[in-house]
């Protein structure tokens, strides 16, 4: 063979290998998406704990092998945001309060209370047909251990059925709820144990759910999900320079015909890194005949002032030690 050949050869070989390694660290909205073990990542409604240099992954754990009467949670750890390393079931839990067949146990969320050093997750809790619209709390001592179940409540004294979570830049954690009786939802400071919520902060009045919230460039913005089920929908936000309000009249965050790109909002991540902080917009897209084959939105958003804008989902990559994403 040719030298000339050979180095042909080599080129092609390296081409591949390098096009190979770039596709797989990309994380590919609306594709399904595996973990280490080759499984669908099963975290949907999710919540995301950053750790040091690591991040946890926790959801709703939907595998069609799951025992029916119960409801279960997965843990899952990232470095980089795009790979992910499967840890177990932290939650299988039989229905905790006799709420019946169909019992609902949603969008978990985990707080890591430094002080308690616990981990604390936060579930909607409800019964067939969403009556009972309650929050329930878990704990563990580690954070992929096993979650013991501590108790439901109506936080505030309100019904309370999509939650959210968010720990401000000073490390105070807040609770987001919404209450249908009141057309909106609040945020909460949690107690010291964060067992409980402590006080209202905000009311938004907006009939909205999904609600998530990120402080960026001294403003805060809230991201939530017009009430239409599991039907996708046009998701909203506005702003406010203090956590307390007031806010802004609410804006699409994407083309209203694209209904947020056939997802709904479940989370905002904020990644500061060295060079330049992005903000991550998480949503669902649930499929609920097959609720286990749920995908994931995950995209880079677009700050503008005090604009939010929500791209077309395609590839895209992040550094999280730069704080940069790129879409090649």
């Amino acid at each position: 063979m040719s030298t000339r050949r050979l180095c042909i050869i080599l080129f092609l070989v390296i081409s591949a290998a390098r096009a190979n390694a770039q596709s797989t660290n990309l994380i590919r909205p609306g594709e399904q998406w595996l973990d280490n073990r080759g499984e669908l990542i099963q975290a949907h409604g999710g919540g995301i704990l950053h750790l040091k240099d690591e991040w946890f992954w926790f959801g709703e754990d939907r595998t069609r092998t799951n025992d029916p009467a119960k409801r279960y949670v997965a843990c899952y750890s990232s470095k980089d945001l795009i790979h992910w390393h499967y840890h177990r079931q932290v939650v299988a839990l039989a229905d905790p309060e006799n709420l019946g067949t169909g019992w609902v146990f949603e969008r978990p969320k985990v707080f890591y209370n430094p002080h308690t050093k616990k981990f604390v997750m936060y579930v909607h809790l409800d019964s067939p047909g969403y009556k009972l619209a309650r929050v329930a709390t878990l704990t563990s001592d580690t954070v992929d251990g096993t979650y013991t179940y501590v108790r439901s409540f109506r936080p505030l004294n309100q019904e309370s059925r999509d939650i959210g979570q968010f720990v401000d830049d000073d490390g105070t954690p807040y609770l987001i709820f919404e209450s249908r009786p009141t057309h909106g939802f609040f945020i909460a400071s949690l107690s010291p144990d964060y067992l409980d919520v402590a006080k209202q902060v905000s009311f938004i009045e907006a009939p909205l759910e999904g609600g998530a919230v990120m402080h960026i460039n001294g403003l805060y913005y809230v991201l939530g999900s017009h009430l239409s089920g599991w039907r996708p929908n046009p998701n909203v936000y506005a702003t406010a320079t203090s956590l307390a309000g007031p806010w802004s009249t609410m804006r699409d965050i994407a083309p209203p015909e694209a209904n947020t790109y056939d997802s709904q909002s479940s989370m905002l991540i904020k990644v500061k890194g060295r060079k330049t902080t992005s903000v991550i917009y998480v949503g669902d897209r649930w499929q609920p005949k097959q609720l286990w084959d749920s995908r994931y939105i995950w995209m880079p958003l677009e700050i503008r002032d005090t604009t939010l804008l929500l791209p077309k989902p395609q590839p895209w990559t992040i550094d999280t030690h730069t704080g940069e994403t790129t879409i090649p």
